[in-house]
């Protein structure tokens, strides 16, 4: 084959690829018109996210948005002390420890890796309960998650309380005003996709990146570390706890190369094989209505979890409660059927798996686990996933009894609530019935301080004393004060 012929052979087979065929008809406005080399285009996303972040400044938090950002970091550190001795928390935090010397602590230890192991370790341990802080926008995800990698990189720079509380405003806003934007795990993508931009951003911020490192930072986490939505259907493993924080590990290395002067490929979201086009779909996002700007930040709009289960099973629980209360003997059961919203089904009640869960991360994404679990003991705890409550008898007998379907009327009333209605149906006919729309914790019912100590120091009590946890909280409460965010750690230490 001589070389004309090669290179038409070549061409002809690009062009058939789906990426190649994309054009200004198939691109979204703001790609077309990017691609076009409109003068009148506007930024690509990467670039409006990044001027977002390279403007807000501590100034522009308002005051109940500095006090949320405290109480959800506390929760989110408590959430972390808990799991401290969980295998899957120990696995990842031997691997972050296997490189020792660096600039970032593992939250609960006094020993220092890189920033972005150091991010990787905290996160597993953040996470690996289910009990941390969640929202629902159009996706569902946990942007309390982010909070590891904003500790990590804001110890490696020295950086003082209020730029730490900043960096945390950012990653909570990017994560949530891309979950409100598009929902892409129907598509097969794991909602920690929309972590990596936002901790690029967040770890840029504290580097002090400017504007285009911060786009490349944002280029650069997005191409290489997108994550499959299997995850978090069928039989759940060990991963579910250490997705996110791997997304913020890879996110904080990106940034570090960017920092360095790597460029990645643009534009990312836009373009011809982009995350819109393999992703998403097309979306748009007003960065003129972000908090700062206009907008409410939205970490306002997050939910704290009363129960350590998944977020759209949490009213489930204290329904299941008062039914049990009600019915009294539970043999007198028939059947149980749980009503939920169209996500809640999807994502805790459709799979076979939910019915016979083998493994404490499919568990606490169980609707019929929970209901049955709550039925039997009068609560959810972290104790509720033992190995023994898993293969529990009674729990199988009771779980055999449930339907779970999907409700169209508590559907519409989702994202603003996840609410949630169980009926038992006893032998004699007799139906006892409870929804619950919401819990403390919520949006619409907020937590007080006194609520966020009480749950902090119950999760933080089987490794800490008293005066330890009152420590840390003093500290925390405080935090807009700190000079040196690298004071913290230490204050954190198990045993």
């Amino acid at each position: 084959m001589n070389r004309r012929h090669f290179l038409s052979t070549v061409t002809r087979a690009a062009a058939a690829l789906p990426f190649a065929r994309a054009s200004a008809d198939t691109m979204p406005a703001s790609g077309a018109a990017t691609l076009a080399g409109r003068p009148d285009a506007p930024p690509d996303l990467a670039q409006q996210l990044a001027d977002y972040a390279a403007a807000l400044q501590y100034r522009d938090l308002d005051d109940t948005t500095v006090d949320i950002i405290k109480a959800h970091l506390i929760d989110a550190l408590g959430c972390a002390i808990a799991a401290y001795d969980e295998r899957p928390v120990r696995i990842a935090r031997d691997a972050a420890l296997a490189t020792q010397g660096g600039v970032a602590t593992v939250i609960g230890t006094g020993q220092r890796t890189s920033a972005d192991l150091a991010t990787f370790a905290t996160g597993t341990a953040l996470r690996y309960f289910d009990f941390n802080d969640a929202y629902a926008g159009k996706e569902t995800g946990h942007p309390s998650d982010n909070m590891s990698a904003c500790l990590a990189v804001a110890e490696a720079q020295h950086a003082s309380g209020r730029d730490l509380i900043l960096s945390i405003a950012i990653a909570y806003e990017i994560a949530c005003r891309l979950m409100d934007a598009a929902a892409i795990s129907p598509r097969g993508w794991d909602h920690t996709c929309y972590s990596l931009p936002a901790v690029a951003l967040a770890a840029g911020k504290l580097m002090r990146l400017p504007t285009p490192q911060l786009v490349q930072a944002v280029n650069l986490s997005i191409n290489s570390h997108l994550a499959l939505n299997q995850t978090r259907v069928q039989q759940l493993s060990n991963w579910k706890a250490l997705a996110d924080a791997d997304a913020a590990r890879n996110a904080v290395f990106s940034t570090q190369l960017a920092r360095a002067g790597l460029t990645g490929p643009a534009p990312i979201f836009e373009g011809a094989a982009g995350f819109f086009p393999q992703v998403s779909g097309p979306f748009a996002v007003d960065t003129r209505t972000f908090g700062g700007r206009g907008g409410a930040f939205r970490v306002g709009k997050c939910f704290v979890k009363f129960y350590p289960a998944q977020g759209l099973t949490q009213t489930a629980i204290p329904a299941a409660l008062d039914v049990a209360a009600q019915v009294g003997d539970l043999a007198r059961i028939r059947r149980i059927e749980i009503r939920t919203t169209e996500v809640g089904y999807v994502t805790a009640g459709r799979d076979p798996e939910k019915w016979a869960p083998s493994t404490h991360e499919t568990a606490d994404h169980s609707l019929p686990y929970i209901v049955a679990r709550a039925m039997l003991d009068g609560d959810i705890t972290t104790e509720s996933y033992a190995p023994a409550a898993l293969r529990d008898p009674a729990l199988r007998a009771l779980i055999g009894k449930i339907a779970v379907h999907p409700d169209p009327v508590l559907t519409a009333r989702y994202p603003e609530r996840a609410p949630n209605r169980v009926t038992a149906v006893c032998d004699d006919g007799t139906q006892y019935t409870r929804q619950v729309d919401d819990l403390p914790g919520s949006p619409t019912r907020p937590m007080r301080r006194d609520d966020f100590e009480a749950k902090f120091v119950k999760n933080c009590r089987r490794h800490w004393s008293a005066s330890q946890s009152r420590a840390a909280l003093d500290y925390l409460w405080r935090l807009d004060s700190q000079s040196d965010i690298s004071t913290l750690p230490p204050l954190l230490v198990v045993g």
